[in-house]
């Protein structure tokens, strides 16, 4: 959705694709769209939304039109929900990308960015995470499918010269977030005076990384706007994080200093799929488009409660 905004704001015209699941609230997903048609409207910009699963012959209404970048950020989220419901990632996040890279391999289309995920990283010792590390023990199979993108994107590289640029991303938050990520949770227990569980007893960090960051690198890396180059065609990975772990404690405790409100805690061991801690190196993003993160979460978590409370009213 925002990343959306972002080039409906610069003035491109915006194709979106979603299936609308049941994942997660599908009225939520709804109201972004009404979000992005507000903003676009602002803009004087172009939006079509089409309601169609990635992994469909929906790419074949597409053949005709002419596409500057496509940014593939569709998948089946969640590292829990991958243990119970595996069949779900390989259709939508295996079968489904190969149907976007066949699009973007037949249609030619330079700038594909795609989502990877700090995941595919599993349990290293050796921090911060740099891009160049073997990452052959994801923890989940919700990490297997993203390293699995990976390797088929540059699989096609290395036969077809297919560009792409895979980003691996560091526990994104911010407004109009996933209702199954931890700021929401957190402040939906504290609105409802509800109990929170806190796993592997609270002995977690996390590179918490706020949405407009991540918006902006996408933007940038999609034009090659900065210091550096990519050569064409190229395959690329980048880290996209804040490089600045948080103890979910402080973080908990962050969301309750902005709510004046202490939340209840249940502290449970760790859950299966779960990594202790994910710290990011971005020197390689940096060298490429002279950005660094900006937002810490002394004023990243202002901006989402500010939001949530308007949200909920």
């Amino acid at each position: 959705m925002h990343t959306t905004i972002r080039f409906l704001k610069e003035g491109w015209d915006v194709i979106g694709i979603d299936n609308f699941n049941s994942y997660y609230s599908v009225n939520l997903k709804r109201k972004r769209v009404v979000e992005i048609k507000k903003k676009a409207a602002e803009y004087r910009g172009n939006f079509i939304i089409h309601e169609r699963d990635i992994n469909s012959d929906f790419w074949n209404s597409l053949k005709d039109t002419k596409i500057d970048a496509l940014i593939h950020l569709a998948a089946q989220a969640g590292v829990r929900y991958s243990i119970e419901n595996p069949r779900e990632y390989l259709n939508t996040n295996v079968l489904g990308f190969h149907s976007v890279l066949e699009f973007v391999a037949q249609n030619h289309i330079d700038n594909f960015i795609y989502a990877s995920s700090s995941s595919v990283y599993g349990k290293r010792a050796d921090q911060p995470f740099e891009e160049d590390m073997r990452c052959e023990s994801p923890e989940s199979y919700y990490a297997a499918t993203k390293k699995m993108n990976e390797l088929m994107a540059h699989s096609l590289f290395r036969t077809s010269n297919v560009s792409s640029i895979g980003l691996r991303f560091f526990t994104v938050y911010g407004p109009w977030g996933r209702p199954d990520m931890a700021p929401m949770i957190f402040a939906n227990a504290a609105f409802q005076n509800e109990q929170i569980k806190v796993f592997n007893m609270g002995n977690q960090k996390r590179d918490f990384t706020y949405i407009t960051d991540v918006v902006e690198a996408i933007y940038s890396l999609c034009w090659n706007n900065g210091k550096g180059e990519l050569s064409y065609p190229h395959c690329d990975i980048f880290n996209i994080g804040n490089s600045e772990p948080v103890n979910l404690m402080d973080f908990i405790q962050t969301i309750e200093t902005n709510l004046a409100i202490e939340i209840e805690k249940r502290f449970l061991p760790e859950q299966p799929g779960d990594v202790q801690e994910t710290f990011s190196n971005t020197d390689k993003l940096n060298q490429v488009i002279g950005f660094r993160n900006k937002v810490k979460i002394q004023d990243g978590i202002p901006k989402f409660i500010d939001w949530y409370v308007n949200y909920k009213k």
